[in-house]
């Protein structure tokens, strides 16, 4: 492609509103535009390299066998409430009504969809294992759409959906998928990292989410020397967490008026005491149910761990008057002791960071007052203990028991599920195995982000010029930069120009700009080669070669340009 010919909007400033590196660069360089709050547009500098990951993934789930389908983007109701996701995936989903006011929505993933297709045509276990896969623009309805591409209402993805007729075929076939994700991971020249993640709406026994490693991302994960690996909504805590006091005598509870102090740090001042003898007391609505929730002062409730402990569909912290009805007092002032008569058989589930708590300090689920020497066992009693906090640094590794939590950053761009039987148990999908009696298709579910593996390869690889693009994903593997589009310095770009194109992706810079022009705009599309022909250059019948990872030139002779460039 010659440069004067080609649609390469390039931006001198940055929009106002870009809040990522990423963003900041496919604008100033031409790959996308912003048409609306997390809608944008591909244009081609971007969609070039859109097809390259797009073909990069495809390879790969061909070499698994895979088959590529598309499935529609628009989806009826009825196939959705088989599941109960109609009435359970969230806000997320955009909801549409046609003319005849039968309902629809927009997809965001198609788990029902493809189990629809398997359900209707495959028969016998003989037609197993079996993966399909598409390519596909998904819809979320993101309350605060950041990041640029990679948080966006629109965005293109890959999904994935395997069918096996036992949980060891299963087991077998999640490998290959996740061997064939780190291959496109390495592909794509990422540093990357695997960690265990929540399953989220997507649901399945449990997941792994494919990270790229950058200061910038947006999710937080834990890991270990050991192997461990987790995001932090996942991440386990170890059960033993003893404090300085385990020695202490346990002491008769003692209230203490509190006057409109409220939170750990506030009473934790007045009595003098520290977070780690509080016991933090939260009230949840779960599935509109109440439920009492109990957690160190110095922790977190984690509660996409609460969530999944619960297995509940909804979870929201309850409001004001629904605290007040459960404990007797406002917000800031409930606890698990003396609890109002009514809710004796009020469900407390208490994380483990909570057991060891000797004396500990409370509400007293009355107003301006609060518990001291509180003990579990003697002054009150969970209804279960577990794992469900958050996390935090100077925690040691769940595996190991050995070493502290490595604190990091990542991007996700790809997320591998166990579905199980959940999809193909609510949609009465199943097979005949080799003895003919029925049984539910086990199911594995596989996503990778095509539009979102594009803004973190930007996020992992730029520099102060711009974008440094790794040569499988480059919209063009080569540039060719002639200092002056005439005479002998055109012929002989020309002729490197034919050459070139029929082996790789060239771009001709023969616009009349200055050279200095020419090499930012080269460094800001992150080309991996730049080929300068001049005056100087030509009477050493030589070209200057610069890569864009290096920041040193060198001269090479004309004729060996292709055996160094493909």
């Amino acid at each position: 492609m010659k440069y004067s010919k080609a649609f390469i909007p390039t931006l001198k400033e940055t929009p106002s509103d870009a809040d990522t590196i990423s963003l900041k660069l496919m604008l100033r360089a031409g790959l996308i535009r912003k048409l609306s709050s997390g809608i944008y547009e591909w244009l081609p500098l971007g969609l070039r390299v859109l097809k390259n990951v797009e073909q990069i993934i495809r390879e790969e789930m061909d070499n698994i066998g895979g088959q590529e389908l598309l499935l529609p983007a628009l989806l009826p109701k009825e196939i959705w409430k088989e599941t109960g996701r109609w009435d359970i995936y969230g806000n997320e989903l955009f909801r549409i009504k046609d003319r005849k006011d039968a309902e629809f929505c927009l997809g965001p993933t198609h788990e029902e969809i493809i189990t629809d297709i398997v359900r209707k045509d495959v028969r016998s276990y003989k037609q197993l294992p079996l993966m399909l896969y598409q390519f596909q623009t998904k819809f979320r309805d993101e309350i605060r759409p950041r990041f640029g591409v990679m948080r966006a209402k629109e965005f293109l993805m890959k999904d994935a959906y395997s069918f096996h007729a036992t949980e060891e075929d299963a087991e077998n076939y999640y490998k290959k998928v996740f061997d064939a994700y780190s291959k496109i991971c390495e592909r794509c020249g990422f540093k990357f990292r695997v960690v265990e993640a929540a399953t989220g709406a997507i649901g399945g026994s449990n997941s792994y989410e494919f990270m790229v490693m950058a200061d910038t991302g947006e999710e937080e994960i834990v890991s270990c020397e050991c192997g461990y690996g987790a995001n932090v909504d996942k991440a386990e805590c170890i059960k033993q967490e003893v404090g300085s006091w385990k020695s202490e005598v346990k002491k008769p509870l003692e209230e203490i008026h509190t006057p409109d102090i409220k939170t750990v740090d506030e009473v934790g001042k007045f009595l003098n005491e520290k977070p780690e003898k509080f016991i933090k007391t939260l009230i949840y609505l779960s599935d509109e149910k109440p439920v009492m929730v109990l957690v160190k002062g110095d922790c977190e409730i984690n509660e996409e761990k609460l969530k999944s402990f619960l297995k509940c569909t909804e979870l929201i912290l309850a409001d004001a008057e629904t605290v007040e009805k459960i404990s007797g007092a406002s917000v800031g002032f409930a606890g698990p002791v003396h609890l109002p008569i009514t809710t004796s058989h009020f469900p407390i589930f208490a994380d483990y960071s909570v057991e060891n708590i000797i004396n500990g300090i409370s509400g007293a689920n009355k107003k301006d007052y609060h518990l001291k020497n509180i003990n579990i066992g003697r002054d009150y009693k969970p209804t279960e203990i577990a794992d469900i906090r958050k996390v935090k640094k100077g925690a040691l590794c769940p595996r190991c028991k050995k070493q502290e939590l490595k604190f990091s950053r990542g991007i996700e761009v790809g997320h591998t599920f166990k579905l199980g039987t959940k999809y193909s148990k609510a949609m009465n999908a199943t097979f005949l195995d080799e003895k003919g009696k029925q049984n539910f298709f086990i199911m594995g579910c596989y996503g990778i982000g095509v539009s979102r593996i594009v803004a973190a390869a930007i996020e992992q690889s730029n520099d102060e010029s711009g974008i440094i693009w790794n040569r499988a994903l480059a919209p063009y593997q080569a540039t060719i930069i002639p200092v002056n589009y005439d005479g002998k310095i055109k012929d002989v770009s020309d002729e490197i120009y034919k050459k070139l194109s029929e082996k790789i992706d060239v771009l001709l810079d023969d616009r009349d700009e200055r050279a200095g022009v020419k090499f930012k705009d080269a460094d800001l599309l992150g080309i991996p080669v730049r080929i300068t022909v001049s005056e100087k250059t030509l009477k050493e019948n030589k070209v200057e070669i610069k890569y864009r990872t290096e920041n040193s030139v060198s001269m090479l002779d004309i004729e060996k340009v292709l055996d160094i460039v493909i």
